[in-house]
């Protein structure tokens, strides 16, 4: 498993050094280990009859249809289903978190633990288990890391049957497949605004608005309780519903404001939201009509509780869910005073309260921070709402007595109000104190392996450094960097290949050709470059890098040592062995004279070059290598260190390579183990080995388990890294290439078929890894019997093989032959002769960029 050593980012250490040839981690990601008798544990330990987390029950009406649609798919079993599963999707505000509520109170009879769970994101899934694992195991739970106790979570509900999840607001389906795809021994519920993504094989129910009458029977029930409305008062109450579209958020929101309000009437009423729409012109039907209601609610609230506004509109600004009444009380302000304005705010149906954290809807928090135009000479109330959240957020991180520096449980906390205030930004808007927090947070979400959420927080800070220091400053050139470095990360090059090369030029007008941070960008584009497939760009790159680190730093300087270990690896990754195998030797004899025999630099060099041997198919030299590297691996950074460990794993996999699966297998199981518990569950490598160890299984003529484990594998990679990361794309290939191993040709093909696309989307049409989707599919229905097809994609796969990697290179000379033996079973078929099958394709080795 070979990937660069990549450039030293300036400054922001989130950014670190990349892995080089070895895999050396310039920032380990470190998680807690369960201990024996918790893994255990999950299996043991029961639930309460009844235990669930349901928020109280709100009124629903109407809806039957849908309710029985919800629990005919859920209880129902198709053929080869386990764990059934169910969509509800809609505007905001249409009433499917009611639906999903009122479906769990009404059969919780049914079910042995319900469990709602916020899901706009990952990181809000994740906590959402934890409350689950506290839960069940209070006192082990207090003492436990944020990763173990997701993982307890998940083994408890892997073990334990007749549950039920719900997970609500979800804004991209892919983060529940690690969930969805992992758990099957209940039921899924989801609630989401997103109409598309959804799997093909999962039902969905489109939810609309309500009907006149089950409207106007909602009003009547939350305006007149108990007592029955005259035949005059359910007219003028089916005339308001009309008026607001019979949509169930604004009956619920005016409903509520009647209640409080009894002295106002229906038409009233309905003459004040007529009075307040020339005023808000604005955005959706829907959020105008909201924006009506909320004018005179709040209006009303202003005489009533002038706080309970204030605090609206600070909540508008920050995380939806989950957040704390302490995040919303000021300094100097009395916590009763803030807990009354919350249930004045409750009342009126605009938040939803635990009585320690309040949620607000997404489509309220959407329209409070767009600017109403209210004719009042006051700043507007929005950006004082802005003011107030950035301010509390920032209160909220100050150091605890004593301590320099925030708790990991402030962190925790508060990332997500960040990331919501970064993603909320108003134009030309900026705080300095905003932006250092910003960063940090996103090192966080970077350790963490949540590293496209860094993407918003990254974004703001380059717009504010763009603004306060100029467009070319040298802290806005780090800033803009890091965003690149994000995009990259996230699998977007399509953005961080243009922000690396404006970068780049900037940096070179402003600090010098040669300046380090000049150096560190030219080697990242470089890197970038090399991950879209560009090779001949990213080749020239390097050598440029590697000459002007000669001539400024020196032939045997360590960051000159590095540019020469990437070049070789990009020579290396074009096939050129020729050129790879004496620059990766020249490197490793400088580094130990340099370094030292043992630094962990000569190290990854050591093990690069055991790599490049083994492409070069001396695998005696590579497992010779592989096996030095270790030792000396384990003796000077330790037994689970992140770079033994990726020692550790290659040499398993050269074993693999030669056959000897007996060592293989027992090698990738325990690096397996060491990583997951070192690293985490999701980080990357552990993905790797994760796949690693399924080609083993699948080598090994175990397919039982192989495949399961490349399922697995996919679902925590489009969860970790996106649907279309390049890792992603690895991924979904090799599940692909073990479902054609196992003869299950009409799975293979479409998953082939389906990588291929995106690649040539994500990668391009002629980038290697492209070239091997195409190929594998070329095969695939050449396995089927589809020979036209197949030779159709073989010609055209050889001929950009040639084009972009060469006429000798190995996959170009697979390509001719694949093509060859297909033209001949052609041939033989046309000829009613028999024809010899089709060669195995060479499987690819799994890698962080392979």
């Amino acid at each position: 498993m070979s990937s660069d050593e990549g450039a030293p980012r300036p400054r922001i250490e989130a950014a670190g050094q990349r892995s080089i040839a070895a895999e050396q981690i310039g920032n380990a990601y470190t998680g807690d280990v369960l201990p024996a008798e918790a893994l255990h544990a999950p299996g043991k330990v029961t639930a309460a009859p009844g235990t669930s987390n349901l928020p109280p029950i709100a009124l629903c009406l109407g809806r039957e249809d849908e309710m029985s649609w919800l629990r005919r798919i859920l209880t129902s079993r198709h053929e080869g289903a386990i764990a059934q599963s169910g969509t509800v999707h809609g505007l905001g505000g249409i009433g499917k978190s009611t639906l999903a509520l009122h479906y769990a109170h009404r059969h919780r009879g049914d079910y042995a633990l319900i469990w709602w769970i916020n899901a706009a994101s990952p990181d809000e899934i994740e906590t959402s288990l934890i409350g689950l694992t506290h839960t069940l195991v209070p006192s082990w739970a207090t003492m436990a890391s944020r990763k173990a106790q997701v993982a307890w979570a998940m083994q408890w509900l892997a073990w334990h049957p007749d549950w039920l999840l719900i997970y609500d607001n979800v804004e991209n389906p892919d983060d529940l497949t690690p969930y969805t795809g992992a758990l099957h021994q209940g039921h899924h519920l989801t609630t989401s605004r997103r109409t598309t993504g959804w799997p093909d094989s999962a039902p969905t129910l489109t939810l609309g608005n309500l009907d006149p009458d089950d409207a106007t029977l909602l009003l009547c029930q939350l305006v007149f309780k108990e007592t029955s409305p005259t035949p005059r008062e359910q007219a003028k109450a089916r005339s308001l519903v009309a008026e607001l579209g019979y949509f169930p958020l604004a009956i619920k929101q005016a409903g509520a404001y009647l209640a409080q309000n009894r002295g106002i009437s229906l038409d009233t009423y309905r003459r004040r939201l007529d009075t307040k729409l020339a005023k808000t012109a604005h955005g959706t039907d829907t959020e105008r009509t909201l924006a009506r209601i909320w004018n005179v609610t709040l209006h009303t609230m202003e005489r009533a509780d002038p706080l309970a506004v204030e605090v609206l509109y600070t909540a508008a600004w920050l995380a939806p869910d989950d957040i704390p009444h302490n995040l919303l009380t000021p300094p100097g302000t009395d916590p009763d005073d803030i807990a009354e304005a919350v249930g004045t705010l409750a009342a009126y149906s605009m938040v939803t309260d635990t009585g320690t954290t309040l949620s607000v809807h997404r489509l309220v928090q959407t329209v409070l921070r767009t600017q109403q135009s209210t004719g009042d000479t006051q700043p507007l109330r929005h950006l004082q709402g802005r003011d107030r959240a950035e301010q509390t957020v920032l209160h909220s991180l100050t150091p605890p007595p004593g301590q320099d520096t925030s708790t990991e449980d402030q962190w925790d906390t508060l990332v997500p109000h960040l990331v919501a205030l970064a993603a909320t930004t108003p134009p030309a808007h900026h705080n300095a104190s905003l932006a250092n927090a910003y960063e940090t947070a996103a090192y966080r979400l970077y350790k963490q392996g949540h590293t496209a959420r860094t993407i918003p927080l990254y974004e703001a800070t380059v717009a504010q450094s763009e603004q306060v220091l100029g467009d070319t400053h040298p802290d806005t050139l780090v800033s803009r960097h890091n965003l690149a470095s994000a995009y990259q990360e996230a699998g977007d090059l399509a953005r961080a290949i243009p922000l690396y090369e404006a970068t780049l030029a900037q940096s070179e007008q402003v600090l010098g050709d040669t300046h380090p941070n000049t150096l560190a960008s030219r080697h990242s584009l470089a890197y970038a470059y090399k991950e879209a497939g560009a090779l001949g760009r990213a080749i020239s790159l390097y050598e440029a890098t590697l000459a002007q680190s000669e001539q400024v730093l020196g032939n045997t300087h360590p960051q000159t040592l590095l540019s020469r270990n990437n070049l070789a690896y990009a020579y290396k990754a074009a096939g050129d062995l020729a050129r790879a195998i004496p620059l990766y030797e020249a490197t490793l004899v400088q580094r130990e004279q340099v370094l030292g025999d043992t630094h962990p630099n000569t190290l990854a060099s050591r093990h690069s070059l055991a790599g490049v041997y083994e492409a070069a198919g001396d695998l005696e030299r590579a497992i010779s290598l592989y096996e030095a590297t270790l030792a000396q691996s384990e003796q000077v950074l330790g037994d689970t260190h992140p770079q033994t460990l990726v020692s550790r794993h290659d040499f398993a996999y050269a074993y693999k390579e030669a056959g000897d699966l007996g060592r293989a297998i027992p090698l990738l199981e325990t690096v397996l183990v060491q990583r997951e518990q070192v690293l985490g569950d999701t980080h990357p490598h552990t993905l790797v080995s994760r796949s690693s160890l399924a080609s083993a299984y699948e080598a090994a003529g175990d397919l039982e388990r192989a495949i399961p484990l490349y399922e697995a594998t996919l679902a925590q990679s489009e969860q970790v890294l996106g649907n279309t990361h390049p890792q992603t794309l690895v991924s979904r290939h090799n599940l692909a290439y073990a479902h054609q191993t196992a003869g299950d040709l009409e799975r293979a093909i479409s998953l082939y078929e389906a990588t291929l696309a995106q690649s040539e989307q994500v990668l391009g049409d002629t980038h290697p890894r492209t070239l091997v989707s195409r190929h594998h599919l070329a095969g695939a229905y050449e396995a089927a019997g589809d020979l036209e097809r197949a030779i159709s994609l073989y010609e055209a796969t050889l001929a950009q093989s040639e084009q972009v990697l060469g006429d000798t290179h190995p996959r170009t000379l697979a390509s001719r032959h694949h093509l060859a033996n297909a033209c001949r079973q052609a041939e033989a078929v046309q000829h009613g002769s028999t024809a010899t099958s089709a060669p195995k394709a060479v499987r690819q080795k799994p890698s962080t960029t392979e």
